[in-house]
């Protein structure tokens, strides 16, 4: 007995694709990646810290811009990035908080240097400044202790 060429035809599912949150998941995770292999290949640990705050900060502001997408507009300064791991409580609330956040894990990283990424909205080079302040832990400074600014990456 043959098949029919109905039966020997695969069927045809709807279209597939990848959607723009696991697009985002994969660029947190390679950025991750890379922010854990980074400084163990490199001779030069504080430019490895300096790689790692980058790429933070890049997908900081990927978590930002879906924010965004969903809400219409980003956190206010007040708010600040907790808003990417709990609705706001202040300010312009969210119109549309995604549940579970914005961020993997449910928390807000901080630097290489253990501290807090400095968020400012409106920003004053763009919608947000996203600045790591370097081992130095102040404002400004040049060489290793420059800041890592988003408006400055590529």
């Amino acid at each position: 007995m043959t098949a029919t060429p109905e039966e020997k035809a695969p069927a045809l599912t709807s279209a597939q694709g990848f959607t723009l949150i696991e697009l985002m998941v994969v660029m947190v995770i390679l950025g991750i990646l890379a922010g854990l292999i980074v400084p163990r290949i490199m001779d030069r640990p504080e430019e490895a810290r300096r790689t790692k705050a980058a790429i933070q900060i890049q997908s900081i502001e990927q978590a930002l811009k879906l924010y965004k997408l969903d809400n219409g507009q980003y956190p206010t300064t007040e708010q600040g990035l907790r808003a990417l791991v709990e609705p706001p409580t202040v300010g312009a609330l969210p119109r549309n908080w995604r549940p579970g956040g914005y961020l993997e894990r449910g928390r807000v990283p901080k630097d290489p240097w253990d501290n807090d990424f400095v968020y400012i909205s409106p920003g004053l080079h763009g919608d947000f400044d996203l600045i790591s302040y370097g081992p130095n832990r102040q404002a400004g400074g040049e060489g290793i202790n420059a800041d890592i600014n988003n408006w400055e990456l590529e």
